[in-house]
């Protein structure tokens, strides 16, 4: 594993946002939804994520998550994602979205 500095990881723009709309992505080439997340006064980003598996659209709606909102766009398909929702592997290889432990405000930075 590379090693990075504290002002490495003081680059990434880690914040918390709460999940708003979440639509199909049948374009993608693994299961995915298009997500609308809120991030307060950051205002609103879409992201893809491959969670079809683990979690039902309308589970979704109202869930807080993490994600790294200062990566450029990245053109998925026909759809531009704005932020990387981030999540671990459970033992059989889901993702499994990261979210603070408790209600924080959108945009609140993860440190």
């Amino acid at each position: 594993m590379e090693q990075i500095t504290w002002n490495d990881f003081a680059k990434v723009e880690l914040r918390a946002g709460t999940i708003i709309d979440v639509q199909d992505f049948p374009e993608a080439r693994k299961p995915a939804y298009k997500l609308t997340i809120d991030f307060g006064e950051f205002g609103t980003r879409r992201s893809s994520a491959q969670i079809t598996d683990v979690y039902k659209k309308e589970d979704l709606i109202g869930r807080e998550v993490v994600c790294v909102v200062n990566f450029p766009p990245k053109q998925i398909g026909p759809f531009v994602s704005q932020c990387l929702t981030t999540g671990f592997a459970d033992e059989m290889g889901r993702v499994v979205l990261a979210q603070p432990e408790r209600n924080v405000p959108n945009g609140s930075k993860l440190f």
